[in-house]
């Protein structure tokens, strides 16, 4: 049923897209209502399905003309059991709507996928909490049943990941980490930072990192940022360090704001594609490990298209 999930082709490769900001692209440029950014719930009506399908289309027109692979995030950010609860959706419908969200991807796959770009599913897991906050914390124990019931959905539908986005400790990442290890799927754990490069938790990048790895056995596949600007965290990577080289992914805002200044926002700074693209550019030759690239809020496919322009050239 999957296709890639004894041997992740990221893991291989010199250069892979991922998306960009989902639910600030369905909100600002489509138009959608998403309490909650939970846009999971698009799934359930013919014009949602209509817009995801845009939307991912987009991304892997680039990655085809690009000749590189990409990986596609499902649109379950906000599909846990606490999140669902606030839209109303029961335990179970959150189960089958996880399950769902892997097989709308890959049919994706099935249009698009060529030799040169394989297409790789992963389920994506939210905090449970506030993406940008991490004062209500689980144990890791905690956070290893309650992220158990997407973790096992998404294997169970045939994703070749799952990835954690946005989390802001790490006991929480070890949990994530954990729940796909019973579900027999890797995982990739994905932090986001304040503007001084550490986490909300006041973990630093490096504690977080050594302290999943130490916690599972190194069991996440790789590391990823996201919801942060590259002016935030370029200055805490340490170049040819073991833990910085655990960090494959980046998926960076387009603004430099903080979350707190995001969170008061009522419009969407979109930032310049070209500038982020050069941020990326600088990064990755500064850190060549750094392959699996994407955006984060106030992205679309514009800006991943600057970035891929940018950065294709220093990745062969």
């Amino acid at each position: 049923m999957n296709s890639y999930r004894n041997h992740l082709p990221q893991l291989d490769a010199n250069w892979f897209l991922t998306d960009g900001g989902l639910e600030t692209t369905l909100i600002f440029d489509d138009g959608f209502e998403l309490p909650d950014f939970a846009a999971f719930a698009l799934l359930d009506t013919t014009a949602g399905q209509a817009a995801l399908n845009r939307y991912f289309d987009s991304y892997v027109a680039i990655a085809k003309r690009d000749q590189v692979g990409i990986v596609l995030e499902t649109p379950t950010w906000r599909a846990s059991a606490d999140w669902g609860a606030r839209q109303g959706y029961s335990v179970e419908q959150l189960k089958q709507l996880n399950r769902h969200a892997v097989e709308f991807l890959r049919e994706v796959r099935r249009r698009h996928q060529t030799d040169s770009t394989p297409v790789v599913i992963s389920g994506c897991i939210g905090p449970r909490g506030d993406g940008y906050s991490a004062q209500e914390r689980m144990t890791a124990e905690e956070a290893r049943q309650y992220h158990a019931l997407q973790a096992s959905a998404f294997a169970e539908a045939g994703a070749d990941l799952v990835t954690a986005i946005t989390i802001t400790y790490a006991a929480e990442a070890v949990g994530v980490a954990n729940a796909a290890k019973d579900a027999g799927v890797p995982a990739v754990i994905s932090f986001t930072v304040e503007t001084d490069g550490t986490l909300p938790s006041g973990e630093t990048l490096r504690e977080a990192i050594e302290a999943v790895d130490s916690a599972t056995g190194a069991y996440p596949a790789y590391f990823m940022i996201n919801c942060a600007h590259p002016t935030h965290f370029a200055s805490v990577l340490d170049a040819g360090t073991d833990w910085t080289k655990r960090i494959r992914g980046l998926r960076a805002n387009a603004s430099s704001l903080s979350h707190a200044e995001l969170d008061e926002s009522e419009t969407l700074d979109t930032g310049h594609p070209a500038e982020l693209a050069e941020q990326y550019r600088e990064l990755r030759a500064a850190h060549p490990h750094l392959t699996v690239v994407g955006g984060c809020c106030g992205t679309n496919h514009q800006h991943v298209d600057a970035i891929s322009r940018a950065c294709l050239g220093s990745a062969t």
